[in-house]
C-alpha cells in the first residue's frame, strides 16, 4: 500500500504548542485518504518549535495531492495551535510543500493547498476554484470594514484587540499594552515623580534635563545643545521626523506678506527676494491645516493652544536651509506680525519654537497616523478579503501586513480614542487629532504615496540643488529596490498586460481600497483597476514602501534624537501665541512650554512608540516562507543583495557624521506598520 511521509512544523512562538487531538487527510486527483490521527495528548508532539514526521498509509495511489486538510479537536482547554507548514513526501520521492503561518483555534478543520503560487485561470479543477472561492467568503465575513469616524479611511470591525482573529493579534498582547508601556517608560526614564505634576512649570530650559538625561544620545544632545540655532531649525525639515512638508516656493503667498526689506539681511547673494525665489532658494512650510483645529479640553485646569504657522526658509551659500521669516497665524494683520531672525532673541525663538510645535502636532497625526498606520490598515484588509492565501500578491504582501491591524485597534482602543492617553499631553487631544485626519483626507492622493512623485511636486528633486536631503536620497534608493523586486516578481506570474487585466482577484483588491479606504474620491487618484504590468508594479511599490519604508522614516526618529528633547517638540503649549514683538521673556517661553507631568508623559509615549518590535523582522526578511518557488527565492535574494548595498552606502555617508541620518537604512526599517 502507498505510503507517505508527512512532516508537521509548529512555531516557535509562546504557547504555540498544543496538546489536542490533531487529524489529518489527504485529497488527491484520484482519491481521498482517511482521516488519520496525528497526535494525541501527552504524546509530546506538537510542542513549541517541534517538527514531527508520520507515515501516512493509504488503501491505492491518491493521484497528485491537492489539498491537506488539518482538524483540531480539544482534550481539556482551549489550546490554539500555531502550524507553520506541513511537508509531504509522495510514494514516488517527491516533496510537496503546504504553507499555512496561521493558529489552528477551536475544534476546526484548516484545509492547506501546496505553497506554489496560482492566479485565479490557474486553477482548473472544480476543487481548486471551490476551495479559493470559500477562503475569500469565510475571510471576507471575517475582516468586515468600519467607519471608526466620519471622513476616515474605513478600518478593521473591531471594538478590541482580544476581538480580533487569532491569525492577526499579536504572539503577546502585553508586549504592546500602551498603558502598561507608558507607564514601563517613565519607569526606567526614572521620570514617574514628575508624571502627576500637571500645573507645574518647569524653572527654566535647563530644568527640562532633569528627565532628558536617561534617554540622551549623540544625536539628542547634539539636537539639545543647538536646538536654538537657525541651522538645525531648517535642518529638521530636511532629515528629522517630520521631512514630508518643506517646498520649494515659487511665489510668496499673499496671507504671508513677507517684503524684501524684512529679510534682506537674511539674503546671501545680492539678489532681492523675488530673485531669490526665482533662482529655486526660497522654500516654505505651512501649517495652514492646523487652522481652525480645536485645542485639547480635556483638563480644565490647563488651558492648550495651537497655531497655525508658516515659516519661510533660505538656502544660504553653504546650501544650509535657514529660516527667514515666520508667521503664526493664517491671516496677516496688526495682531500677527511676522517674526524675523533679526528680532529680539526670544521673540525669534518663541516663533521658532511655535513651529516646532505645529510640527509635531502634523507628524502625529497626518504624516505618521494617518498616511502610513490608517493607509496600512486599508491595504492589510483589502489583502485578507480578495486575496486568498494561495495568490501571489499575498505571498508577496502578507510579511507587510503583519501586526498592522492589532498595532492600530490597540491604539483605538487606549491610544487614540476618547479619554485616551493622546488626550493627555497633546494640544490636539481632545478631538482635534480627528478634526486634523479628517482634513488632511482631501491631501491623501496615490500620487503623494508615490514617493519620487511626491519629491518632485514639492520641487525637492535635485540633489545638486539641496545636497543634503538624506530622506529623498536613501527614500529613493529603497523606492527602486522594492519596485525591481516587485517587478521581478509579477514577471514571474503574469506574463503579460492582459494577464493583469483577468485577474479577478487582483481587481477586487484594488477596487476594495479605492472603495472602502478612500471613500470612493475620485480625486484621490487611486485607481480603481490595474491594466498592465507597470501599473501593478508601481501599485505593489506604494503598498509595501509605505508599510515598511515611509513608516520607518517618520516613526523611529521620535524618541531618541529629535522628540526627547522637549523644547525641541513641545506636544501642547500652555500660552497663546504672542501677538506683538518686543515683550517675550525667558519666564513666558517657559511658562508656554509643557508642564512636567505632560513633559513626562510626552516621553513615556515617544519611548513607547518608536521601540522596535521584539523579534523584529526587517526589510527583505521572509522567515515564512509562503513562496516556494525557484525564481521568487531567486528574487528576494536579489533584493537582499540590493538592500546590503543600500545599507552599505549609508554606513560609509555617515562615518563621522554628527547628525548621522539611518532611519532609511534597510537593516532598520521594519517589513511593516507594527508599532
Amino acid at each position: 500500500m502507498p505510503s507517505y511521509t508527512v512532516t508537521v512544523a509548529t512555531g516557535s512562538q509562546w504557547f504555540a504548542g498544543t496538546d489536542d487531538y490533531v487529524y489529518l487527510s489527504l485529497e488527491g486527483t484520484s482519491g481521498c485518504s482517511e482521516r488519520h490521527l496525528l497526535d494525541k495528548p501527552f504524546y509530546n508532539d506538537f510542542e513549541r518549535g517541534a517538527v514531527d514526521s508520520y507515515d501516512v498509509t493509504v488503501e491505492e495511489d491518491l493521484g497528485e495531492i491537492q489539498l491537506i486538510k488539518i482538524e483540531k479537536r480539544k482534550y481539556w482547554y482551549q489550546d490554539d495551535w500555531y502550524l507553520k507548514y506541513i511537508t509531504v513526501k509522495t510514494p514516488m520521492g517527491d516533496y510537496l510543500e503546504f504553507p499555512c503561518y496561521r493558529w489552528i483555534t477551536d475544534e476546526k478543520e484548516i484545509v492547506l493547498r501546496d505553497g506554489r503560487a496560482k492566479l485565479p485561470r490557474d486553477d482548473k479543477t472544480q476543487i481548486l476554484k471551490q476551495h479559493r472561492r470559500k477562503e475569500l467568503e469565510t475571510r471576507q465575513k471575517t475582516y468586515r470594514w468600519k467607519e471608526w469616524h466620519p471622513g476616515f479611511p474605513l478600518s478593521i470591525d473591531a471594538h478590541s484587540h482580544s476581538d480580533l482573529p487569532r491569525d492577526i493579534q499579536f504572539d503577546n498582547e502585553k508586549g504592546i499594552d500602551f498603558i502598561l508601556n507608558y507607564s514601563k517608560a517613565m519607569e526606567n526614564l526614572y521620570v514617574n515623580r514628575f508624571m502627576h505634576m500637571f500645573q507645574s512649570s518647569w524653572s527654566d530650559f535647563a530644568d527640562f534635563e532633569r528627565i532628558f538625561v536617561r534617554i540622551s544620545n549623540t544625536i539628542s544632545e547634539y539636537v539639545m545643545q543647538h536646538w536654538k540655532e537657525d541651522f538645525m531649525f531648517g535642518y529638521q525639515f530636511l532629515n528629522g521626523c517630520n521631512p514630508v512638508l518643506i517646498r520649494r516656493c515659487t511665489e510668496i503667498p499673499k496671507k504671508f506678506p513677507v517684503t524684501v526689506d524684512m529679510v534682506e539681511c537674511s539674503l546671501e547673494r545680492n539678489l532681492t527676494l523675488e530673485e531669490e525665489v526665482k533662482q529655486g532658494n526660497i522654500f516654505i512650510v505651512d501649517y495652514e491645516l492646523l487652522d481652525g483645529v480645536d485645542a485639547n479640553k480635556t483638563d480644565p485646569c490647563t488651558i492648550q493652544y495651537l497655531a497655525a504657522p508658516i515659516c519661510l526658509l533660505y538656502k544660504n551659500l553653504e546650501n544650509k536651509i535657514v529660516p527667514i521669516a515666520i508667521q503664526l497665524g493664517q491671516k496677516p494683520g496688526p495682531d500677527n506680525p511676522i517674526f524675523l531672525p533679526s528680532d529680539a532673541t526670544y521673540d525669534w525663538l518663541l516663533a521658532k519654537i511655535w513651529v516646532r510645535s505645529s510640527d509635531f502636532h502634523i507628524h502625529q497625526t497626518v504624516t505618521h497616523l494617518l498616511r502610513t498606520h490608517l493607509v496600512s490598515e486599508v491595504f492589510s484588509i483589502a489583502m485578507f478579503r480578495q486575496l486568498p492565501a494561495v495568490h501571489p500578491l499575498f505571498k508577496l504582501l502578507v510579511p507587510h501586513m503583519r501586526f498592522t491591524i492589532a498595532i492600530n485597534t490597540k491604539a483605538r482602543e487606549q491610544l487614540i480614542c476618547e479619554c485616551g492617553l493622546f488626550d493627555k499631553a497633546n494640544a490636539t487631544g481632545g478631538g482635534g487629532h480627528v478634526q486634523m485626519v479628517q482634513k488632511a483626507m482631501k491631501d491623501l492622493t496615490y500620487s503623494s504615496l508615490c514617493f519620487p512623485e511626491e519629491i518632485k511636486a514639492k520641487g525637492m528633486d535635485s540633489k545638486e540643488d539641496i545636497p543634503y536631503y538624506y530622506y529623498r536620497d536613501d527614500g529613493i534608493k529603497v523606492w527602486e529596490a522594492v519596485k525591481s523586486f516587485a517587478e521581478d516578481v509579477i514577471h514571474i506570474y503574469y506574463e503579460s498586460d492582459e494577464v493583469v487585466c483577468e485577474d479577478v482577484e487582483l481587481q477586487a483588491f484594488v477596487k476594495d481600497i479605492y472603495v472602502y479606504g478612500m471613500r470612493g474620491v475620485k480625486a484621490s487618484g487611486f485607481p480603481k483597476a490595474i491594466r498592465t504590468r507597470e501599473k501593478l508594479a508601481e501599485y505593489l511599490t506604494v503598498v509595501i514602501f509605505t508599510t515598511s519604508a515611509q513608516h520607518a522614516a517618520v516613526n523611529f526618529g521620535q524618541q531618541y534624537d529629535w522628540c526627547s528633547w522637549i523644547p525641541n517638540a513641545p506636544p501642547t503649549m500652555r500660552r497663546p501665541p504672542p501677538t506683538e514683538k518686543g515683550t517675550v521673556t525667558i519666564e513666558q517661553i517657559v511658562e508656554s512650554l509643557p508642564d512636567r507631568g505632560r513633559s513626562c508623559w510626552h516621553l513615556g509615549a515617544v519611548w513607547a512608540l518608536s521601540q522596535f518590535q521584539d523579534n523584529e523582522l526587517f526589510l527583505g526578511m521572509y522567515p515564512d516562507e509562503h513562496f516556494v518557488e525557484k525564481p521568487v527565492k531567486e528574487a528576494m535574494a536579489k533584493f537582499r543583495k540590493n538592500l546590503d548595498e543600500i545599507v552599505n552606502a549609508i554606513t560609509e555617508r555617515n562615518k563621522n557624521k554628527k547628525l548621522p541620518y539611518y532611519y532609511l537604512s534597510p537593516d532598520r526599517i521594519p517589513n511593516s506598520v507594527a508599532v
